[in-house]
């Protein structure tokens, strides 16, 4: 009973040393990873890579990627409801919204009727705008992610394609962009987090599907398909970058074009609004002034 009470003992202790030693195997290809990739590889194993469930899903995307993120939006949404709410209730309480209805009522038409109509609403504009900016906040957020992600992309996969046709790997193109572009825009970033998910050992096809579902977009869905394929069925990656790099700068100069057929229609309203009656005034002002002087004069030699 002795001998086999040893026996455990010993393998109980081999098997701890084997775990300390992979723990310290792991701290260090982390230390290392993130001084390779610029701190990135810190967010690779915390609770809020890849979110589980709707709203957080949301808010990893605008790029509030913290724990804590979905409670304090949470948070900040009763905060706008509680201030928004004090805000109406001030605002009838005082009599402001009856003093400004009653001097829009003066103007005459149905212009005075129709701004007396949303001073009366201001409490409830008040309030949903107050409830609100919380989810204005991160809309708009997640907006300018996608608009710097889609500016970022072409450049990236033209320099990836000319690299790799230049002789180097995917790896090491990507590891010469990321060095000579220091910058914290959204995709260079998930690109070091993919950098340090391959330093740490991550299978390649599992760091693209990563990266993938981290950027959210389905121009980067469907590249990364491509490579995914590319690299399961051993095809060049340097014609792939290449065809790839081709369809991104045919979809965003199809993208210019569509937006330079509409802005006609959105020249529209600014022409009515401002241009048209300018030109009015500046043309049948005269004529007008003088009518009104005709106008004048007539009653004025008719009175007496």
């Amino acid at each position: 009973m002795a001998l086999l009470g040893l026996l455990f003992a010993l393998a109980l202790s081999a098997a701890m040393l084997y775990q300390a030693s992979a723990w310290t195997l792991r701290y260090r290809s982390l230390q290392r990873a993130g001084w390779a990739s610029g701190g990135a590889a810190q967010a690779l194993f915390s609770p809020s890579a890849l979110p589980v469930g709707a709203l957080a899903r949301w808010l990893y995307l605008a790029g509030y990627r913290k724990p804590q993120a979905p409670a304090l939006f949470f948070l900040s949404m009763a905060a706008g409801i509680g201030l928004g709410g004090a805000a109406a209730f001030l605002m009838v309480k005082t009599g402001m919204v009856a003093r400004m209805a009653q001097g829009f009522f003066y103007i005459p038409g149905a212009a005075g009727e129709a701004l007396g109509a949303i001073a009366y609403a201001g409490p409830v504009i008040i309030f949903l705008w107050c409830a609100f900016a919380p989810v204005s906040v991160i809309r708009a957020a997640r907006r300018r992610r996608v608009r710097e992600t889609e500016r970022d992309l072409p450049l990236v996969m033209e320099l990836l394609s000319s690299l790799a046709e230049g002789g180097l790997s995917f790896d090491a193109a990507l590891a010469r962009i990321l060095a000579a572009y220091r910058t914290d825009r959204p995709f260079f970033h998930e690109l070091r987090i993919f950098q340090g998910e391959l330093l740490l050992g991550f299978p390649r096809v599992h760091c693209f599907r990563r990266l993938a579902d981290r950027v959210g977009l389905p121009t980067v869905s469907i590249l990364i398909s491509a490579l995914v394929q590319a690299e399961q069925v051993g095809a060049g990656m340097a014609e792939t970058l290449r065809h790839q790099a081709e369809e991104i700068r045919n979809q965003r100069r199809e993208r210019v074009l569509l937006l330079s057929q509409t802005l006609p229609v959105k020249m529209v309203f600014p022409l009515v609004i401002c241009f048209l009656p300018g030109i009015f005034l500046s043309t049948l002002g005269p004529i007008i002034f003088q009518a009104i002087n005709l106008l004048k004069n007539s009653v004025i030699r008719g009175l007496n």
